[in-house]
C-alpha cells in the first residue's frame, strides 16, 4: 500500500491540525508572557490573547458553543473584572517591583510538577476512552448544556459569587476614608 492510499497519518497533518498547533504555540507564548511580565496591565492584556487563543482552539475542535462561552465569560467578563479591580485599587500601571518575589526556581519547580501531574491525570483518565461517533456531537449545545447543568452548576455559581465578592472588595478598598473615620 503506498503512502497516498494510506491516507491521513502522523506525518501528513491536515490544515486544521497545523492551525491547531500554531494557535496552540501562540497561546502558550501569550500565557508565558502573562505570568512573566512585571506590568500588571500588560499581563491582563496578554491574558486576553491567551484566552482568545483557547477560544480559537475550541473553534478548530468544532465546539462553537464552548468557544463563544470562552469569549463571553472569560475574555469579556473575567478580564474586564480584573482590569476594573486594577483600576479601582489604584494598582501601579507601570513596572511593579512587587510583582517579582525572587522565588523563580521554586515557582518553576512547582509549575513543572503541576504540569506533569496534569498530563498524567489526563492521559490516565482518557487512556481507554472512545468517542461515540453515532451519538450527539460532543461540542454541540445540547450535550454541553446537559453536562453543564447536570454536573457543573454549583462550581459555576460559586465562581460567580467569588467574582462578585472580588468586585465588591475592590470597591471597598478603593473608597477613600474621610477624616475622623477609622
Amino acid at each position: 500500500m503506498n503512502l497516498a492510499a494510506a491516507g491521513h497519518g502522523f506525518l501528513s497533518p491536515t490544515g486544521v491540525e497545523i492551525a491547531f498547533l500554531l494557535v496552540g504555540l501562540v497561546t502558550l507564548g501569550a500565557a508565558l508572557v502573562t505570568v512573566t511580565t512585571r506590568q500588571l496591565v500588560h499581563a491582563a492584556l496578554w491574558l486576553v490573547v491567551a484566552l482568545g487563543g483557547l477560544a480559537v482552539e475550541y473553534l478548530l475542535l468544532t465546539a462553537e458553543f464552548i468557544a463563544w462561552v470562552q469569549v463571553l465569560i472569560y475574555v469579556g467578563s473575567v478580564v474586564v473584572l480584573l482590569l476594573f479591580g486594577l483600576m479601582l485599587t489604584k494598582a501601579p500601571i507601570g513596572r511593579s517591583p512587587d510583582a517579582d518575589s525572587r522565588n523563580k526556581p521554586v515557582a518553576i519547580a512547582v509549575a513543572l510538577a503541576a504540569a506533569a501531574a496534569l498530563v498524567w491525570v489526563v492521559v490516565d483518565a482518557f487512556r481507554t476512552t472512545w468517542i461515540d461517533l453515532d451519538g450527539a456531537v460532543q461540542g454541540s449545545t445540547k450535550v454541553s448544556g446537559e453536562i453543564l447543568f447536570r454536573h457543573w452548576v454549583l462550581p459555576f455559581e460559586a465562581l460567580s459569587v467569588l467574582l462578585l465578592a472580588a468586585l465588591v472588595g475592590a470597591i471597598v478598598l478603593s473608597r477613600k476614608k474621610k477624616e475622623g473615620q477609622r
